[in-house]
């Protein structure tokens, strides 16, 4: 089938009434983003200060009946009562606020730290916050658009272990949140996700997914990361914006999206000794990311041709390491660790090469994204992508959540100081 053009959103959404009686915004709990201080940069100017802040998706709010708090509008199977049409949902189920150090946010000046795991006074639950960054005018994301620019950012992983994941990425979503007449709420309130996984949602732009769709659109890992692994991975899709997959379509191999990526993860490509506690990049103290989006012409019209890393701690300026074991990637001629297409045809990622590669990548990068913070792990691989196996130095099971939370359910990642601009700038 094909897919259906249409601005996605984001699980167990934004409940609104009917347009003719404006939007049934819950009053149960107020709706405060935390500010983050951010700044963007020139060449000729220097960085100047943002008045950006942040949302939580609807994953984190509770989505209930207009009349009765205690029937949950989210529950699985969708309560097709409640719920048996757009409209009619719109009508009968109301979206709250959030309290955000009720889900581990808390944000200060410049920086947020988010926390996996709370304690309840009884035992530890997980609350595995996702959040946005909104524009200054506290409706709409703040648009992000990277070609021929760097994003830069300090980073805490320290208290982040094997089997966790504190990630900063970027998705094309619509910037209003995919606001609409029954989704007056927009990014407001954290609508409007997507990514290149095109996830199967209960709720896609607030609406009931009654179809049984996917929820797709390019997305730029910028960092997915702890303490003993990183990966930097480009996503690209086959079509422009936020849209809907259904069928076949939404598959791994043949599908309008690339889920596996073509990633960059030094431990897996052989070098052990980089990055680690302790190591070159030490990731036992704070460092600073810096990923630059290099164009064929150094301009933003040019083509996306090389994704570069670098990381400052000390005030040293760290190349990305280009050691490598890899016999195909060892034979690029001048590879420096760093994403090109060349990369990507050595390393064999068809579904990256199929949806446009590299260039695909950049021309999402200049239509603009959102960028996204999150703390997560995974009971059902336990991370091991990331840091198991040939991708890291943990065992088969320290990434296990219940190991994380008996050891050490205090991990938490801190990210700081958030600017990006011309290259070079930040």
């Amino acid at each position: 089938m094909a897919s259906l053009r249409l601005a996605a959103a984001l699980p167990l959404f934004a409940s609104l009434l009917h347009p003719a009686h404006g939007q049934r915004i819950g009053t149960l709990v107020p709706e405060v983003h935390p500010k983050l201080t951010t700044q963007v940069c020139t060449a000729a100017g220097g960085c100047v200060s943002k008045q950006t802040s942040l949302v939580t998706d609807a994953l984190s709010r509770h989505f209930h009946a207009a009349d009765d708090a205690s029937v949950s509008c989210s529950a699985q199977p969708l309560n097709t009562t409640l719920c048996p049409d757009a409209a009619t949902c719109a009508q009968n189920c109301v979206l709250e606020g959030v309290e955000y150090g009720s889900i581990g946010v808390l944000a200060t000046g410049a920086a947020v730290t988010l926390r996996q795991y709370l304690f309840d006074g009884a035992a530890f639950k997980s609350v595995s916050p996702r959040v946005y960054l909104l524009a200054e005018d506290d409706m709409n994301y703040e648009p992000m658009r990277l070609l021929n620019q760097e994003l830069a950012f300090d980073v805490d992983l320290s208290r982040l272990g094997c089997g966790m994941n504190g990630a900063l990425y970027l998705s094309e979503m619509d910037m209003s949140g995919s606001r609409s007449a029954l989704n007056p709420a927009g990014a407001q309130y954290g609508t409007g996700y997507c990514d290149a996984q095109c996830f199967t949602v209960p709720f896609i732009n607030g609406l009931p997914n009654l179809n049984n769709s996917g929820s797709c659109c390019n997305e730029m890992d910028i960092w997915e990361a702890n303490a003993e692994a990183t990966v930097f991975t480009p996503h690209p899709c086959s079509r422009v914006g936020s849209f809907l997959c259904a069928g076949t379509e939404c598959n791994k191999t043949v599908g309008v999206c690339d889920k596996d990526g073509c990633g960059l993860n030094t431990f897996g490509l052989g070098n052990p000794d980089y990055y680690g506690p302790g190591l070159t990049v030490d990731t036992s103290r704070p460092f600073t990311v810096v990923t630059q989006f290099l164009t064929s012409d150094n301009t933003t019209a040019g083509d996306l041709v090389e994704i570069r890393r670098l990381y400052v701690q000390d005030g040293a300026v760290i190349p990305n390491t280009a050691k490598t074991t890899n016999a195909a990637v060892a034979k690029l001629p001048g590879y420096q660790g760093a994403v090109t297409q060349d990369f990507c045809e050595a390393r064999n990622t068809s579904d990256f090469l199929r949806l446009g590669g590299v260039k695909a990548m950049g021309e999402s990068l200049a239509r603009g994204m959102v960028l996204i913070f999150s703390i997560w792990n995974s009971p059902g691989d336990f991370m091991s992508w990331l840091d198991g196996g040939s991708n890291g130095p943990c065992n088969a099971t320290a990434g296990d959540p219940k190991t994380i939370i008996a050891n050490n359910p205090d991990v938490s990642v801190t990210f700081s100081n958030i600017r990006w601009g011309d290259i070079g700038s930040t």
